[in-house]
């Protein structure tokens, strides 16, 4: 029976470790995606920041997210 005490004790450590790893990483990652702005909505975000920040108009087009701006 001492074995499968032990067995047992040291399954439960590694399910425990287990779970505290992955909801170590859920949460840095779930911190990550809330400080971060997708590429998509930079330009917006900027405008909002900043009104007047990006040119209405890309003269050069050169750069299709500015399209998005307006």
């Amino acid at each position: 029976m001492n074995k499968m005490e032990k067995s047992n004790r040291n399954r439960n450590i590694f399910v425990i470790v287990f779970i505290l790893f992955v909801a170590l990483f859920a949460y840095i990652s779930y911190d990550m995606s809330s400080r971060t702005t997708a590429p998509w909505n930079r330009p917006k975000q900027l405008n909002r920041a900043l009104p007047g920040a990006t040119p209405d108009a890309d003269s050069l087009l050169l750069d299709s997210l500015l399209e998005d701006v307006k």
